[in-house]
């Protein structure tokens, strides 16, 4: 909620010694500072990736309406440095796209045209100075135009205000519902129905958008558009043939016959189609500038969902205030972002904690209606059981580290929320998704890493979900081969058959790499076995978590891919030899979240810091970006997954302080304050900024939080004071405090740990003292 300020100016006006008029002025309520104004949402936007923009939407939104402007091409979306805009997008989830919309005016133009020649299309150049992009409200000034544009949004609808300029001549808004993305996909079936010269209701039918190995990408976007102001006519366009109203009886032309076209006035009230579609709705000159608002809601069920969505969020609680919808949203991302709160003195530091704070919590997309309805993995209408319950979209590659220790700690509701998504899916198909992208079984990342999730709350203390039935279907997740699911695609974890035949999975029979993911799957699993009394699968699993070590090669010291004779693959270079998920022989070495311990036993303390040491070193002078994949020079990859735990390995080698000097190069490093710089590698769903926030914090759990007493690792808090606000949910305390005294840039060394007035030896501290509430005192030097 916001809060204000209110005073008074009381004065007196004297002529020497006489009094000559005593009054009062009231100042106008102003706002005060929140933690929303400390959010750009700019940041990080060039050379970002497809879900990467300055999205307005509330937490787990299935709405993230944002500007597009880039063509179909890698990391394509919205690109800080391109000065035109194609339109407004609703969706930038994993996988999922569509449904753009943009205000023109003049020639009718139904192409966006390429990025480098808005000329050529409907797009717009900006003007960047007006860009304005705020928790809450989108706003620019198309300067081609002469249009401003304002977004705003609630869960499941947008409101957007379009004002023309009062010499706009043909004023359109105009629906384009095959908008170019970052990987190819069709649109199968459209089919758009004027309601009214008011409303628009319609859907959208996608497929193929990428989604991994043997797996399929099938939904339907359904909406219903209410406009303030009616529309005189509305046209369309199927591939290359343009249908408008001043068209002769409302016949169809190419783009090439449509300028000699007769113009006799013919409205049309359907529009239907596959392939290239959109519709467009003309609206009357005006003497001066004039506005039209547009709300818009979707869904992934019916066009009644879409109806209901936007009745219940936007329409009854709002009407046309776009305003208020935006204090809405900042009020809820205020409810979030001050669960933390930081003492600092540098202005840049403020914007960069809250900045990635926004994004790891905005990371999350739920597919579901306000009603609790969904379409499962085979399109059929389901229901949610609990009102308040969602499903949920997004990764779980290595988002133990640490996108979802950030949930468990600080939004626990979302954990809870994530859990139960995931279970109820599994119950309804009998198998747990890798990615539910648009409640798919997409499989487009590697393992089991829900397990994590599931168990690592349930560890924090959220328990209001079904561990047992989650337990039943992850343990049939990694004895079970994979197979094709019904509802299409691919179920299953898909190299699981080589890996429980040879203890390992051989070059050429799938990537080696995926060992050290499913022993770390299968250690959680045997955590969850043995908290619910199964001995025997504790066992088993357990035994199971140790087939890392059958790739470990004592020799060289690395993880090393072998055949199914179990013979080394030579010539063996740990940066370059093939067989690891995006990362290499060295990435992988270090993938031991379950018992760093080991590794280090086996590679020799001696040689593990060191060759760690100078890994980091080397890949400091790239800022821990792997520049043009040179992993030889710059081994260590902060920009992917694979390598987010490395810099806290330390601690279990007994040099807690390269553990503090190599975590804090990171963040002063790799993260940046700027659209250019704050992700120099791929912020991939919430994980960098993740990473940031718990650094910035000082708390890491290398296995996820999932052992059988959960600890945080300390790392190198940045600032002098954060108080983390627990609220009493899920049977926490208050608040924790964490007083890291003289922290700065330069005091990033810890030189005595204080708990709650107890000392502290060593590098951890229990999960459930820092959740309990309470105090921790940290002494910080050079």
């Amino acid at each position: 909620m916001l809060n204000y300020s209110v005073a008074e100016l009381r004065f007196t006006i004297h002529d020497g010694n006489q009094l000559v008029y005593r009054g009062t002025v009231r100042l106008a309520p102003q706002p005060l500072h929140t933690y929303a104004d400390d959010v750009d949402l700019l940041m990080g936007t060039g050379n970002s990736r497809w879900m990467y923009k300055p999205s307005i939407s509330l937490p787990l939104g299935m709405v993230q309406i944002a500007p597009d402007n880039e063509d179909e091409t890698w990391k394509a979306g919205y690109e800080y440095t391109i000065e035109n805009i194609s339109g407004f997008n609703h969706f930038c989830d994993w996988t999922i796209d569509g449904f753009l919309m943009q205000p023109t005016c003049g020639k009718l133009q139904v192409n966006p045209g390429p990025a480098d020649n808005p000329d050529a299309g409907y797009r717009s150049r900006i003007d960047k100075s007006t860009e304005k992009a705020e928790v809450g409200k989108y706003s620019v000034f198309m300067t081609d135009t002469q249009i401003k544009a304002e977004l705003s949004a609630t869960d499941r609808a947008s409101i957007q205000a379009y004002t023309f300029p009062s010499n706009c001549k043909d004023g359109r808004i105009l629906v384009d519902l095959y908008a170019p993305s970052e990987y190819l996909h069709n649109l199968q079936d459209a089919h758009v129905v004027k309601v009214s010269d008011t409303e628009i209701e319609g859907y959208a039918t996608y497929f193929g958008a990428y989604t991994g190995y043997s797996a399929e990408q099938y939904y339907t976007i359904h909406f219903v558009m209410q406009f303030d102001k009616p529309f005189t006519t509305m046209g369309g366009w199927v591939n290359d043939q343009i249908k408008a109203a001043q068209e002769y009886q409302g016949a169809w032309y190419s783009t090439h016959e449509f300028e000699t076209a007769p113009k006799i006035m013919q409205d049309i009230h359907e529009i239907h189609g596959k392939g290239d579609v959109g519709f467009f709705l003309s609206f009357p000159e005006e003497s001066g500038e004039s506005t039209v608002k547009v709300r818009t809601g979707v869904s992934l069920v019916d066009i009644a969902g879409a109806r209901n969505n936007l009745q219940k969020e936007l329409v009854e609680p709002f009407g046309w205030d776009l305003d208020e919808v935006a204090r809405n949203a900042r009020a809820q991302w205020n409810d979030y972002l001050q669960r933390v709160e930081i003492e600092t003195d540098d202005y840049l530091q403020q914007k960069k904690f809250y900045s990635n704070l926004y994004r790891a919590y905005a990371a999350k997309a739920s597919w579901s209606d306000w009603d609790g309805r969904f379409r499962d993995e085979r399109e059929q209408i389901c229901q949610l059981e609990s009102p308040g319950d969602r499903i949920i979209s997004g990764e779980y590659w290595n988002t133990f580290w640490d996108n979802q220790q950030l949930f468990n700690l600080l939004a626990p509701e979302i954990s809870s929320k994530w859990a139960r998504s995931a279970i109820t899916l599994y119950k309804n198909s009998g198998w747990f998704n890798t990615d539910p992208a648009g409640i798919e079984h997409t499989g487009v990342m590697v393992a089991m890493h829900v397990a994590s999730q599931i168990w690592g709350a349930w560890q924090s203390g959220i328990r209001d979900f079904d561990l047992n039935t989650a337990y039943e279907g992850l343990k049939k997740m990694l004895l079970t081969p994979p197979q094709q699911y019904d509802g299409g695609g691919t179920v299953g974890v898909e190299e699981l058959v080589p890996y429980m035949k040879y203890g390992y999975i051989p070059q050429g029979m799938g990537r080696p790499s995926n060992t050290m993911e499913y022993a770390y799957d299968d250690w959680c699993l045997a955590q969850m076995a043995n908290h619910l009394g199964h001995t025997d699968d504790y066992n088993y699993f357990l035994k199971r978590s140790a087939n890392w070590t059958n790739l470990f090669d004592t020799e060289t010291g690395f993880i090393r891919p072998k055949d199914k004779d179990g013979n080394w693959i030579s010539p063996f270079d740990p940066y370059h030899t093939p067989g690891f998920t995006e990362g290499n022989a060295f990435n992988y070495t270090w993938f031991v979240p379950h018992t760093p311990e080991k590794l280090i036993a086996l590679m020799g303390r001696d040689r593990f810091v060191s060759r760690l040491d100078s890994a980091m070193q080397k890949s400091s002078f790239a800022n821990f970006n792997a520049s043009g994949d040179d992993f030889a020079n710059y081994p260590i990859n902060h920009g992917n997954e694979t390598s987010m735990e490395v810099a806290y390995l330390f601690n279990w080698a007994g040099a807690p302080h390269l553990t503090q000097k190599w975590v804090r190069a990171i963040q002063e490093q790799y993260y940046g304050t700027t659209p250019y710089d704050a992700y120099p590698g791929d912020e991939d769903l919430g994980q960098m900024s993740s990473w940031f926030v718990m650094s910035a914090i000082g708390l890491f759990q290398m296995d996820g939080g999932c052992s059988q007493t959960p600890v945080y690792e300390l790392g190198s808090p940045r600032y002098p004071k954060i108080t983390l606000n627990l609220g009493n949910k899920y049977g926490r305390g208050k608040r924790f405090v964490i007083e890291a005294r003289n922290a700065s840039k330069e005091n990033k060394y810890i030189r005595s740990m204080y708990l709650n007035g107890k000392k502290v030896k060593g590098f951890k501290i229990h999960q459930k003292d820092v959740l309990k509430g309470g105090k921790l005192v940290l002494e910080m030097g050079k």
